[in-house]
């Protein structure tokens, strides 16, 4: 009996070692995100640049990434949307942070606006640029204005099967929206109903933690296409261009941000810290949808209620692009130096309310920012040649723009709910004069009778 006992002891330790290579690589697989990505990073700029034909054929992972995060995006959004608005205390809710968010996105997007021009007006850039060694060709195939008649159709879809099946996020909005105040409005008769999204939501969110798994695969496959496919050749001749972004949108991110959030007394290096991963995964696939879903989940878990975030992100998708908007503005004004146009305070204004105007319209167009930037440039005469030059630079840039897309909205929620929070706050102080002296009073009258 005795001897039995040694002999199971000596078989474990005989079948450790074996087990130390599934180990490693659990360890390997466990590490955060974050550094899964950097490392694609430098895999996919090694494999771009010293096999570009094969980092090319790489693109299928990030193709493949993005395709299964936006398979999840609008059934995600979709009940969260209105969930969020049936669960609100009035309509009038709904209709109070709609207002709040969409006064939010002009005043912020109009200051980012004026930091980019003043930024690329200070500094100059553009003088002596190649632009007319630039082919227009590049921009075969791409809009040359934005359609408002079109805008308005794709916020109003006829088919909401055919919105949901072509991705339009607009319209999902607004059907949404539709869906939330009729459920508000029946009451109780739509809990049934109410529960079912509750569950998809869940699923979703599920779904969603499955797929960012394989994030550093889409990063990979990303940063390979784009080492291989532009190379570096352009960057010496728009370096000037690159630096004036960049650092135009570190302001953002550094001092105006920061003094929003002061403002509104919101913890701003811990919003950071909680969506800095997601910002990253953005970043690198240059696609804040990539983030959609899982961003309205660290807002929430951030502390966020859920009937504001679901509302004010899907909702700052397609009109707080601040990132865009601030390279939006210094490329006009590059390209305005470049072909010697008229740069006077006059016309650096025009520049600005023109960006204004059709920013609003980029939500559901492909090539959004070389679209606006094409229609802004028609609209005060400059050529499509020049656009076509910073073609070549552009997905430096866009991940840069597509990283402070998502800081910017998920500020753009904090801001929000914040400022309904003071609200609640205000009603309550307002209340308690009034109502404290009537318990006080009937307290005595119900203790016998309990």
């Amino acid at each position: 009996m005795d001897t039995a006992h040694p002999r199971p002891t000596s078989t474990d330790t005989t079948d450790t070692p074996p087990t130390r290579p599934p180990g490693f690589w659990r360890r390997c697989l466990r590490m955060p995100i974050g550094i899964q990505s950097i490392i694609a990073v430098g895999l996919g700029a090694l494999i771009g640049s010293l096999a570009p034909s094969a980092g090319e054929q790489m693109k299928i992972l990030g193709d493949v990434f993005l395709n299964l995060v936006q398979v999840v995006v609008l059934p995600l959004v979709f009940p969260l949307i209105v969930l969020g608005i049936a669960r609100m205390e009035s309509v009038k809710k709904v209709g109070r942070i709609a207002g709040k968010a969409i006064v939010y996105f002009e005043i912020v997007t109009t200051v980012i606006l004026l930091i980019a021009v003043g930024l690329a007006k200070l500094t100059n850039i553009g003088k002596g640029a190649p632009v007319h060694g630039a082919d227009a060709k590049d921009l075969d195939g791409m809009s040359q204005g934005i359609d408002f008649h079109e805008l308005v159709l794709h916020a109003v879809p006829k088919n909401i099967f055919a919105a949901f099946g072509e991705g339009n996020l607009l319209g999902a909005i607004t059907f949404a929206l539709l869906v939330g105040v009729a459920m508000a409005a029946i009451g109780e008769k739509s809990e049934p109903f109410a529960n079912v999204l509750d569950s998809v939501a869940s699923v979703m969110f599920k779904v969603v933690g499955y797929v960012i798994r394989i994030a550093p695969l889409g990063v990979l496959g990303f940063i390979s296409y784009d080492v291989a496919h532009y190379g570096f050749g352009n960057l010496r001749s728009l370096l000037g261009f690159i630096a004036v972004v960049y650092a135009g949108l570190a302001i953002v991110v550094g001092l105006l941000f920061p003094l929003i959030a002061a403002i509104y007394r919101i913890r701003y290096v811990e919003l950071l810290k909680s969506i800095a991963g997601l910002a990253g995964i953005a970043f690198v696939t240059r696609s804040s949808e990539s983030v959609l879903a899982p961003l309205m989940g660290k807002l929430e878990a951030f502390g966020l209620s859920r009937s504001t975030t679901s509302f004010v992100v899907p909702l700052g998708y397609s009109f707080n692009t601040d990132g865009s908007v601030l390279y939006q503005a210094a490329a006009l004004v590059f390209l305005a130096n470049a072909y010697g146009a008229d740069t006077s305070l006059p016309a650096l204004l025009l520049m600005v309310g023109v960006l204004v105007i059709l920013s609003k319209g980029m939500a559901g167009v492909a090539s959004a920012s070389i679209v606006v930037l094409i229609a802004a440039g028609n609209s005060i005469g400059l050529p499509a040649e020049g656009i076509a030059l910073l073609l070549g630079v552009d997905f430096i840039v866009d991940m840069a723009r597509t990283g402070v897309n998502v800081i910017g909205n998920s500020l753009a929620a904090a801001v929000v709910d914040s400022s309904e929070n003071r609200r609640e706050v205000k009603r309550g102080t307002h209340a308690t004069p009034h109502t404290s002296a009537e318990p006080e009073a009937v307290a005595p009258q119900k203790e016998p009778a309990q």
